[in-house]
């Protein structure tokens, strides 16, 4: 089975309620929020009120920065919102690419390597501090001492962990101990904290998939993969719909059009490269943006009978 998802925010709270509401209806996973303290909404907030008008969606953030998110306030939160969405949390978490966000905190980004510790450290204290687990790290990267959610309960025994990365360290790291690998096909962060290189080219794609299915030796299952699709757009002329993409990105059209981060090309078609994905990649699951949910949706059951 394909699922999709949709990641997006609140400008107001009539716009996003409505949005919940339809993306629930149209049988979309889940609705997903950004975490970018500063530059965007709370998504524990935003997803909170979404979760009262809705009552089988997914809700989880996607990702949050473990670089500035510290596990008990990350845990209390996942924790709150699993409680009053009747279980429906889930936790998206990821390095952190951006700068700003650093600094807003005091601390300057370290260098990669760093990060992914620091990442790695916050998944694992989130993880046992969401089981009920007392928690005490004391590391260059991370501090915190007897931290416990004494009270607050997550409904659910495990909450799904999303890890949310294209480095090769968390991509083994997230085969091994993760639910679902969030393949953004991000490459090296531009000057402005936000942007990325891509890392979309069929060759990149299978290197990031060994990675993950060399975390995933010895695992029972293997952890879902999911990408986080950038463009979608249904069009009778997927080349020149494609075009201007291709050239941002540096690659052809032909390579654009194969690769699960963009779906571009009629009905037809976007079913077909889902279709082809899940079978040449074994990605099941897509994430698309809030201004694909009108194009998506009557494609829906189509897509999510694709086995």
């Amino acid at each position: 089975m394909v699922t999709f998802s949709v990641q997006a925010g609140p400008t107001d709270a009539a716009s996003w309620t409505d949005l919940a509401r339809r993306v629930e209806a149209a049988g979309f996973d889940a609705l997903l929020a950004a975490d970018h303290p500063g530059h965007g909404p709370s998504p524990f907030v935003a997803l909170a009120a979404a979760a009262a008008v809705t009552s089988t969606l997914g809700l989880g953030s996607y990702v949050s920065n473990a670089g500035v998110r510290e596990p008990i306030l990350l845990a209390t939160d996942v924790a709150t919102l699993d409680v009053v969405s009747g279980g429906r949390a889930r936790l998206g978490l990821g390095a952190g690419h951006t700068p700003a966000e650093w600094r807003a905190v005091g601390r300057e980004r370290p260098d990669v390597a760093a990060r992914v510790r620091r990442c790695v450290a916050v998944a694992e204290a989130v993880r046992d501090l969401l089981a009920g687990n007392e928690v005490t790290v004391d590391t260059p990267e991370l501090a915190a001492y007897a931290a416990r959610l004494t009270e607050l309960r997550p409904v659910r025994d495990r909450v799904p962990l999303t890890m949310g990365t294209a480095n090769s360290a968390l991509l083994r790291w997230a085969g091994a101990h993760a639910d679902v690998v969030g393949l953004t096909g991000f490459g090296r962060t531009l000057a402005d904290g936000h942007a990325h290189d891509v890392r979309w080219r069929a060759d990149q794609i299978e290197a990031q998939l060994a990675h993950v299915a060399a975390g995933a030796a010895g695992r029972d299952a293997p952890p879902a993969l999911e990408a986080l699709v950038q463009q979608v757009t249904v069009t009778d002329d997927a080349e020149a719909a494609a075009a201007s993409i291709a050239a941002d990105t540096g690659l052809t059209v032909a390579d654009l059009l194969a690769t699960p981060f963009v779906l571009v090309g009629t009905a037809d078609e976007i079913v077909a490269a889902v279709a082809e994905h899940r079978r040449r990649w074994g990605i099941t699951r897509f994430v698309v943006r809030a201004g694909a949910v009108d194009a998506l949706a009557p494609l829906l059951p189509r897509l999510t009978a694709i086995a």
